[in-house]
C-alpha cells in the first residue's frame, strides 16, 4: 500500500526537522532515510525538500554549511537550531491533536453488546 503524498503534505517541515533532530545531514541522506523508513512507500522530491530546507533556514529552524569532502562532491549539510527544535515540539503537538480529531472523525465506535 503506497502512502498517498496527499496525507503527508503539509508535514515536509516536521519530518525534516525530525531527520535533524539526533545529527546534521544532508539531502540525499535525509530521503534516503525517509525511504529506509516508510520501507520505500515515501520519498520527497528533491524540488520539495530544497525548498523545505530554504523555509526553514529563512525561518531560522535550521541552519547550513559545507562539508569538507576530500573525494566527491562537496555537500551542504544541515543541523537543528534551537529555534527548530522548539517548531519541532510545536508541530508535533499540532500533529498529535490533529491525528487525534481526525480519528475521531473517521474511526467507526464498536456497537457495545449489552
Amino acid at each position: 500500500m503506497s502512502i498517498t503524498s496527499d496525507l503527508l503534505r503539509g508535514h515536509t517541515d516536521t519530518i525534516i526537522l525530525a531527520g535533524l533532530f539526533t545529527g546534521d545531514s544532508y539531502g540525499y541522506e535525509i530521503n534516503k532515510a525517509i525511504q529506509q523508513k516508510t520501507n520505500g512507500r515515501y520519498e520527497l522530491k528533491e524540488a520539495t525538500l530544497y525548498s523545505a530546507f530554504r523555509r526553514l533556514e529563512e525561518a531560522g529552524d535550521i541552519s547550513s554549511y559545507w562539508g569538507d569532502e576530500t573525494t566527491g562532491a562537496r555537500r551542504r549539510y544541515y543541523t537543528i537550531t534551537e529555534t527548530g527544535r522548539e517548531t519541532y515540539t510545536r508541530l508535533m503537538a499540532e500533529w498529535k491533536s490533529a491525528k487525534a480529531m481526525i480519528d475521531s472523525l473517521i474511526e467507526l465506535e464498536e456497537k457495545k453488546n449489552g
